[in-house]
């Protein structure tokens, strides 16, 4: 078992109450109430800023150029790839960004991202990446899964972020992660493997954490 199917399989039970959240299926089904993905929206773009920046720490901490190029890359495809997705839809919902940046991040918002900073802050890169991968695998998950719904990915509201997340480019960029995981990973202790795994099934609890949070709409 790799290091990767260690981490995925400890996270199993959470992940797959994660695809059978309500939100997650009301996107599927096309049933989600507006408000409720504008609210998800308005708190994941905020997210993505934090996410970024664990990404950032990849760089600062990375022993070798190659490698600082990697978390570099993925730092830019946050801020100009992703986080466009999230554009697109503030512009159909009639939102401008200043707007966004003036909302308060909900306290669920705050507690996921200032716990990835923290394990990034004081792990090296392979922590960095443990804290980064639950998001982006989950994601991708979720992506292929409701894409495979009949007419999903057609919706003329919601299919735009169902073919986003289960497009060839982000399973690309979301495999290269898993393999940055293995490389980084490859010899790590048990103490250390055990530190990881921590912090991926921490991640995934906050990712369930983070649809409740929406499809309640909590402050």
């Amino acid at each position: 078992m790799t290091v990767s199917q260690r981490l995925r399989e400890a996270a199993r039970p959470i992940w797959d109450r994660c695809l059978s959240h309500p939100f997650v299926l009301g996107l599927g089904g096309g049933t989600l109430p507006v408000e409720k993905f504008q609210y998800f929206m308005l708190q994941d773009y905020l997210y993505l800023f934090d996410y970024a920046r664990v990404f950032a720490l990849g760089v600062v901490k990375a022993r070798d150029g190659a490698l600082m190029r990697v978390f570099a890359r993925n730092v830019e495809a946050i801020l100009d790839g992703e986080m466009e997705i999230h554009r697109t839809y503030m512009a159909r919902l009639g939102i401008a960004e200043e707007e966004v940046l003036a909302v308060r991040p909900a306290l669920d918002n705050l507690s996921y991202t200032h716990y990835m900073l923290s394990a990034a802050g004081r792990g090296g890169p392979a922590e960095i990446t443990a804290s980064i991968l639950a998001c982006s695998w989950s994601y991708a998950e979720i992506g292929q899964t409701l894409a495979k719904i009949p007419g999903a990915a057609d919706h003329p509201f919601y299919g735009e972020w169902i073919r986003g997340y289960a497009s060839e480019d982000y399973a690309a960029a979301n495999q290269a992660l898993i393999d940055l995981m293995d490389r980084l990973a490859a010899k790590a202790s048990a103490e250390q493997m055990a530190d990881l795994e921590e912090i991926f099934v921490n991640c995934s609890r906050y990712e369930l954490g983070f649809w409740d949070m929406a499809w309640e709409m909590r402050p």
